[in-house]
């Protein structure tokens, strides 16, 4: 009996020691998303950053929200992320709307 308390216990230890930070967040870009072609572009160049687990884009929202291991990235190599990729990225704070420039051409067609 003593030996499975034993393993149970030395098992918790080891889920909570491999337990990830999962954490999230929302950017929104410059230039602005206008197509499928401006979202794939985030989507296939983000997906390597070291550290991202998902990625949901919104092109009536105008945002990018970005699930990622806390112990391998942060905000700011993401937002260095998409500098790479030709665009300028900031976080959206919570409840904020973006507005859609609409004057803004895409160059991704």
């Amino acid at each position: 009996m003593k030996k499975y308390i034993l393993l149970s216990a030395m098992m918790l230890i080891s889920v909570v020691a491999l337990a990830k930070d999962i954490k999230t967040l929302v950017f929104t870009t410059t230039p602005q998303m206008h197509c499928i072609n401006c979202e794939n572009k985030i989507k296939m160049n983000m997906r390597f950053e070291k550290g991202v687990k998902k990625i949901d884009t919104s092109i009536p929202d105008q945002t990018v929200t970005i699930q990622y291991d806390a112990d391998k990235t942060n905000s700011d190599k993401l937002i260095k992320g998409f500098t790479k990729i030709g665009y300028s990225a900031r976080l959206v704070q919570k409840g904020e709307k973006v507005k859609k420039n609409e004057k803004e051409v895409c160059d991704n067609m």
